[in-house]
């Protein structure tokens, strides 16, 4: 059962490269009891989740950094990210090898499930909550059969994780 959009979703949010008629793919992976999804076209690999080295004083969110095929790899746990309970990790575990920006960045999720191919016709703008809440962090919801997924817009997500730039800038 696909929903028509209330609300055209703005093109400035939509996938990097992508025109408002085309089709939009997604990775979907949970956090928690929620699905979010985030464009395959950032998405480099899925690996499974190995402890990444620690480093000194950084926010609980940066778990540390891997190094896949000679490219230090900063890990963040979207868990924590999102404040949900801390989440064991388990054989569902995995890290999302993004491209954001200008760098590479580990994702850690509970699990991937699919790529999920939406239509303009399947997305929903981001309600606006205000108190803190940055609706720039999501592109927009998608709708498609009995599933709802939270787009997420990953360069402006991490844009704001101030360990995250500085270790850019110096690795």
């Amino acid at each position: 059962m696909s929903l028509t959009a209330t609300a055209p979703v703005s093109t400035t949010s939509l996938p990097v490269g992508q025109a408002p008629s085309q089709v939009y793919e997604y990775l979907a992976f949970k956090i928690g009891q929620e699905e979010y999804g985030v464009d395959i076209l950032r998405v480099q690999e899925i690996r499974s989740y190995e402890k990444p080295t620690a480093l000194a004083n950084m926010p609980e969110s940066l778990k540390g950094v891997i190094n896949l095929r000679g490219v230090i790899v900063p890990i963040i746990d979207m868990r924590i990210k999102f404040r949900q309970e801390q989440a064991l990790y388990n054989e569902l575990t995995v890290v999302i090898v993004l491209n954001v920006g200008n760098r590479i960045v580990g994702a850690v999720v509970d699990s991937v499930s699919d790529v999920v191919t939406l239509e303009p016709h399947h997305l929903k703008p981001a309600p606006a909550f205000g108190n803190g809440f940055q609706p720039g962090h999501i592109t927009a919801l998608g709708s498609v059969d009995d599933r709802m997924l939270i787009l997420l817009n990953m360069d402006q997500l991490l844009e704001g994780e101030e360990a995250l730039r500085s270790y850019a800038l110096t690795h």
